[in-house]
């Protein structure tokens, strides 16, 4: 049976879940007694109001986007919270799996529909804007260790392939935006202490002035960490300007800076360690001092401009310097030195219109992105830096070319389909020649479909259909060659997959809001990790044949009373190789490691008029396995957290005392897991309970 046949009898079989998922939210709807509006959110809206998104790269009502698109508020973000990441929030968009909040110097892992669930460090599969600009790298690569979660406003977050609007993205997009500048300008100071030497301060301004809106932090996070040698240390800045320059044009700036002189590795363990002392760092990580220190400057613009009700253009430049360094725990090459520099633009253009009675929208643009990786590699002799091993430049240049269409048809439809284009080159000049010259050149290319169409029968329902396709490229670290000391990996290719998406979603306003997707994504050529023994934690990539990943993703909230709001964020993951076979063995039909099969977030918030606040949620984690084998099990675990706070008006000042208790019923779970780990090193320990609290001080000067 061929791929079309399949994926035909696995969506017919599927009618009867699809049709009682519409049934359900239909009777809840009906169930739902009206009330008075409830109590505005800390940011000055309702917690289930209706939400303007722009992920799909125009501005549209979150309910009647044909994608599954969650929404993430600044009171989630900020609110009593430790701040230590984005993690902290993320967990409550169904279909993500965030790993890794407690090891900076690997740095938050993040997957949708278990793309980005490879990653050995940082995030992949998904594309990263911040303000507009990209924090994913030409080559697909995402650190988030530039972002403070204290100066970010929302975060949208659409899941699925999105090739078809932003090039190499099988997981989908995640929009950052920082807070909008108030009218009345403020100053606000926050400091806040916990357990395992946590300190983090920040300073934040902002306000208007005439035609100039501008918001400036400045942060300092300082811990020991839970583990032995996972301390760290790192100050962020982060600056945005927006200049009104008159009524259809603007001009925003972004300078962002973080320096973190300290991150600490202290590893994977085996699960014989983690039941000694979970609390160890691995022997060989201390050994060879594993972890990495950095230095990154951002500068970034998006000038937008509107020719009438018709027509408008926007265009974006920007430009990261990173310097990087890095200590692996081992000796021949274990020791990192990067020097990047990243930059980019982006020209798009937008019409709007009606044609033959119904509303019409055209979307076309032109991205490019180039990345200038200057690497070398020195013998790592018990942390201090040896002889040089591996001398070369990395270059990735993106381009990409996209066009996206929709328009309204009777009968409440709409339709919606775009394709993009996508060409992204490789090149390494290899410039040290002791072992030969491996200088390269690949490059990747691939056209990105994608069709939608969304019913929207009464405003509480819309139900939506849509196909698209994706592809991955290899990350230039991911091409890394395992069979020599440079050039790239000759057998590795790009990543591919196909997405087939049903649901529905509504908002009974004020009251009820849900949220249901039903997919199957099949992924040809699936990127997949794994260890050298001579080299652990350093990991290496190769294709698996063929995989298909079928699951249920449901959100889910209710206002019963006005400020108090209950949440639960629900996914069923079916993940599986259908043909993958390793010179280790024949893997048809094992799960694929990383991804647990349920996952439940639950929170209980309640937000009074007085400004007293509180939030408990919980979070069930499924077991799943750590190899491609299916030997190596992580347990199912629970775990809790709590946060309290009061917020106290005098005058222009505003003071709130807040607390919070991590891992409330102190239960023992991984933070991460390492896939395919070499020397059976897969486990990272999470914190045990561990309590925090601070005061935040804010003075507005506006009357």
């Amino acid at each position: 049976m061929d791929r079309w046949s399949s994926s035909q009898a696995w969506l017919g079989s599927s009618r009867c879940l699809a049709n009682a998922l519409l049934i359900g939210p239909i009777l809840a709807l009906a169930g739902v007694a009206s009330a008075a509006d409830p109590q505005s959110a800390g940011d000055g809206r309702s917690s289930l109001a209706p939400v303007t998104i722009t992920t799909r790269r125009i501005a549209e009502d979150r309910d009647k986007a044909p994608a599954a698109v969650g929404v993430v508020r600044r009171d989630d973000i900020q609110g009593g919270r430790q701040q230590l990441g984005l993690g902290e929030s993320l967990v409550r968009i169904p279909g993500l799996f965030p790993q890794n909040n407690f090891n900076f110097a690997q740095d938050l892992r993040l997957s949708s529909r278990g793309f980005g669930a490879r990653s050995s460090f940082g995030i992949r599969g998904l594309k990263v804007y911040v303000d507009g600009i990209p924090a994913t790298l030409a080559d697909g690569q995402t650190q988030v260790d530039s972002i403070d979660p204290g100066t970010i406003g929302r975060i949208e977050v659409m899941r699925g392939p999105a090739s078809s609007l932003y090039g190499p993205a099988a997981g989908g997009v995640i929009h950052i935006a920082t807070e909008d500048a108030p009218e009345d300008p403020f100053v606000e100071g926050r400091a806040a202490f916990g357990e395992y030497g946590f300190q983090k301060y920040q300073l934040k301004a902002g306000g208007r002035a005439k035609s100039l809106g501008y918001v400036a932090s400045l942060s300092h996070l300082q811990l020991d960490g839970y583990r032995d040698h996972s301390g760290t240390r790192t100050s962020i800045l982060n600056t945005r300007l927006l200049w009104a320059i008159d009524d259809s044009s603007d001009l925003s700036v972004v300078v962002n800076a973080v320096a973190s002189p300290k991150a600490d590795d202290p590893g994977g363990l085996t699960r014989e360690q983690v039941r000694r002392d979970r609390r160890q760092a691995s022997p060989r990580n201390l050994l060879f001092d594993a972890g990495e220190k950095l230095d990154q400057q951002k500068l970034g613009l998006v000038y937008r401009r509107s020719f009438g009700e018709k027509h408008e253009i926007s265009a974006r430049n920007y430009y990261v310097l990173r310097d990087f360094d890095n200590r692996l725990p081992f000796i021949e090459g274990g020791s990192v030195a990067l020097d990047r520099f990243f930059a980019g633009g982006g020209l798009q253009y937008t019409y709007t219109d009606t044609v033959f009675g119904t509303h019409a929208w055209l979307v076309a643009g032109l991205d490019v992105d180039a990345q200038r990786d200057d690497r070398r590699r020195f013998d790592n002799l018990f942390g201090s830096r040896g002889a040089l091993t591996l001398d070369q430049d990395e270059d990735v240049t993106a381009y990409g070319a996209y066009l996206q269409n929709r328009v309204q048809l009777p009968w409440d439809l709409e339709l919606s389909g775009g394709v993009r284009y996508d060409r992204v080159v490789f090149q390494v000049d290899d410039h040290f020649f002791a072992d030969g010259d491996q200088s390269d050149r690949i490059h990747f290319g691939q056209l990105s479909p994608a069709v939608a169409l969304v019913w929207s029968p009464i405003a509480e329902l819309n139900v939506y259909a849509n196909v698209s396709t994706s592809f991955e490229t290899p990350t230039t670290t991911e091409l890394a060659n395992p069979f020599g000391t440079g050039g790239f990996n000759p057998d590795l290719d790009s990543q591919k997959a196909i997405n087939y998406e049903v649901g529905l979603k509504g908002l009974l306003p004020g009251r009820l809001r849900y949220d249901v997707a039903l997919f199957r994504v099949e992924v040809d050529d699936e990127l997949v990790p794994f260890e050298k023994p001579d080299q652990p934690e350093r990991s290496f990539f190769r294709n698996a044949g063929r995989s298909t990943r079928d699951g249920l993703e449901v959100g889910l909230g209710v206002e019963p009373l006005p400020g108090l709001v209950v949440e639960l964020a629900y996914t069923f993951s079916d993940f599986a190789y259908d043909r993958y076979e390793t010179p280790s063995g024949v893997f048809d039909g094992n799960e694929i490691p990383g991804i647990p099969r349920n996952q439940l977030f639950g929170e209980i918030s309640y937000r009074h008029p007085s400004g007293f606040f509180a939030a408990w949620d919980a979070l069930y984690v499924d077991h799943f396995f750590a190899d491609d084998a299916n030997t190596i099990r992580n347990g199912a675990y629970w775990v809790s957290n709590l946060r309290v706070g009061r917020r106290f008006r005098l005058g222009r000042f505003a003071i709130t005392p807040f607390a919070g208790v991590n891992n409330l019923f102190d239960r023992e779970y991984n933070g991460n897991v390492r896939i395919n780990a070499a020397r059976d090193r897969y486990f990272e320990p999470a914190p045990d309970r561990n309590v925090y609290g601070g005061l935040s001080f804010r003075y507005d000067f506006g009357g």
